[in-house]
């Protein structure tokens, strides 16, 4: 069982579609006739809170000029757990066919991915903008359909259940010290463990005889049927027909 490769880029997959969701926020600051006057597209990027705090505190010289763009956001995975809840019948299998014969998947294993998305805002109109644009999607949960294992074609949809929404406000401090307005937005994310593909050939012949005589020690056998598959190469290798044959005993 261990020991065969295989890699499904679950994780990587669960990883980019979260960070999808969220790449297109902004941020628009207006006058007091409403007018538009700045469009702040919110930039996202992978990496842990205590990251981006420090980057927000650090010497601005890290970067002339600039210390850290404002509004801005981060995620990062913070744990895997497994969900019983969710466990299908380990022996069921998925089919598909491939070039050298069929490929046989087992049913998933459901685990839970659990993702911390951080907004950083100077000002808290900053903050009600970014949310407002992300909460009335979630009910709690907002479904993605995701190609899970793409050589199967295996598509699940995956609810993303928002948890919880926390707010915390660095205004403590000297005068040099930069205030944060930090939301820290709690999801986890429904998905499945798929293990390795195996792939077997379908079958192309049955023979099944008829008996006499059942209560006999050596029954007597009155017919013999066989059905041969015939592959149709003009149509490809998984399109068949079929030859029935059937032979008889005195």
């Amino acid at each position: 069982m261990f020991g065969t490769y295989f890699y499904h880029q679950t994780s990587r997959k669960m990883v980019v579609a979260f960070g999808s969701l969220f790449n297109t926020i902004e941020v628009r600051r207006t006058n007091s006739a409403g007018s538009v006057l700045e469009t702040l597209k919110v930039p996202l990027a992978y990496g842990p809170k205590e990251k981006f705090l420090t980057r927000i505190s650090a010497d601005p010289n890290l970067n002339p000029g600039v210390a850290l763009t404002v509004p801005r956001m981060g995620f990062e995975l913070t744990s895997m757990t497994y969900d019983g809840v969710r466990k299908l019948n380990t022996m069921g299998r998925n089919v598909a066919t491939g070039t050298t014969g069929l490929k046989k998947l087992y049913n998933p294993v459901p685990y839970n991915w659990d993702f911390s998305l951080y907004i950083y805002v100077k000002n808290a109109e900053d903050g009600t903008q970014i949310l407002e644009q992300i909460l009335p999607f979630f009910t709690p949960e907002f479904t993605v359909t995701m190609n899970l294992v793409t050589s199967m074609g295996e598509k699940r949809d995956i609810p993303l259940v928002l948890n919880s929404v926390t707010s915390e406000d660095t205004y403590e401090g000297d005068f040099t010290t930069r205030r944060a307005i930090i939301y820290t937005m709690s999801f986890t994310a429904k998905s499945y463990v798929y293990g390795p593909i195996t792939t077997a050939k379908p079958i192309t012949k049955v023979q099944a005889d008829t008996y006499a005589d059942l209560k006999d020690q050596a029954p007597e056998r009155v017919q013999r049927f066989t059905t041969q598959a015939v592959v149709d190469t003009t149509l490809g290798d998984d399109n068949f027909g079929f030859n029935e044959t059937t032979s008889e005993w005195a």
